[in-house]
């Protein structure tokens, strides 16, 4: 069965940061993108950033290019999300997603909330 669980996500200030993990299971890790999106509330789903299946290539959303970084550790099946700077409408249910960041299969999603 294939299964993400995300975590690391919490209660922060404007400004500061964090870092989420997800955790993949029940696949070939190693041979797939991964990408993180987010929802905030009353809004659709919204492309963070993707990695391709080697780590070598990353994409960003405009919103979060030069504040967030996503990583990879493929030996232990891990995709991160480091996220410095953080704004109030950075706040969302994070997610992460396997292949298609639409369609692919996704975590329970992790909550963000950046409030003063």
């Amino acid at each position: 069965e294939v299964q993400l669980v995300e975590s690391g996500g919490g209660l922060v200030q404007p400004g500061e940061s964090l870092r989420l993990s997800c955790s993949a299971s029940g696949f070939t890790f190693k041979r797939f993108l991964m990408n993180w999106v987010r929802q905030a509330p009353g809004k659709g789903l919204e492309f963070v950033s993707h990695i391709t299946s080697s780590g070598a290539y990353t994409k960003y959303a405009d919103s979060v290019q030069g504040r967030f970084t996503i990583s990879r550790d493929n030996a232990k099946n891990m995709v991160y999300l480091q996220m410095n700077n953080l704004k109030i409408e950075d706040t969302a249910v994070y997610f992460c997603v396997r292949d298609n960041w639409i369609t692919g299969i996704r975590g329970q999603g992790t909550q963000v909330t950046v409030s003063s």
